[in-house]
């Protein structure tokens, strides 16, 4: 099937259960977005900040670009003229950059906040009692150019739909007492990022609002030399 068949299939799985599909087109080269975007798709994800502001130069301008990739301090200043999230906020460091360069855009950058849940050792993220610790500091409360919208989590890459299951409805439960008791009169802050190609049906069920996919639209990713790069 084309990009355009498998996004037409998905978006009429998703959209019918109100959650929006992140177009995960990382090594994608330009024609495979634009062939998307001529489908009707507006958000896309990207993981290194280099193609993603590359991508941004060359692609039409009401794209709204989601950052799920690790995300180094040194480079969020590449991105923060334009990015409308970042998913991937995993310190207090990295909130206090971004803080630093949307005031220098005089913007506010939404960010979720990325909360560790998989079993291995590979994933980034927050752990259950650091996010409180950050919510509850006061260097948090004296940033005024990021907006926290929700949170973000990667399942275990795992054949076991049921650990999975766990997972995220550990991260959904996490979301609704963060929201309850630091976000109560804050509309904003409803976004769940969670499930990629593999699991989304999985997280759609469990509560996602969000989802990250990238093979089921653009096929397999094609191996190229600036994913090993640094963002």
């Amino acid at each position: 099937m084309s990009i355009t068949d498998n996004l037409k299939t998905l978006k009429a799985e998703i959209e019918s259960v109100s959650v929006k599909l992140v177009a995960v087109s990382k090594t994608k080269p330009i024609e495979d977005l634009q062939e998307a975007y001529n489908a009707g798709q507006r958000i896309f994800g990207e993981n290194q900040v280099q193609e993603l502001a590359d991508k941004y130069e060359k692609l039409p301008k009401d794209i709204e670009w989601h950052l799920i990739g690790h995300l180094q301090t040194n480079k969020v200043k590449y991105i923060a003229p334009f990015i409308s999230i970042i998913h991937s906020v995993d310190s207090m460091k990295l909130l206090q950059e971004i803080n630093k360069q949307a005031q220098k855009n005089n913007r506010i950058i939404d960010c979720l906040l990325q909360i560790y849940i998989a079993d291995e050792e590979t994933k980034y993220g927050l752990g259950f009692d650091e996010v409180i610790e950050l919510l509850e500091s006061q260097e948090f409360t004296e940033l005024e150019n990021i907006r926290i919208v929700g949170l973000m989590g990667i399942a275990t890459n795992i054949e076991n739909d049921k650990q999975i299951k766990e997972e995220f409805y550990e991260l959904k439960t996490l979301f609704d007492g963060i929201k309850i008791s630091y976000f109560k009169n804050q509309d904003s802050f409803k976004e769940l990022s969670m499930g990629m190609s593999a699991d989304y049906k999985i997280a759609i069920d469990q509560g996602s609002t969000l989802v990250r996919i990238g093979s089921d639209i653009f096929g397999e990713r094609v191996i190229k030399h600036f994913q090993n790069e640094d963002n």
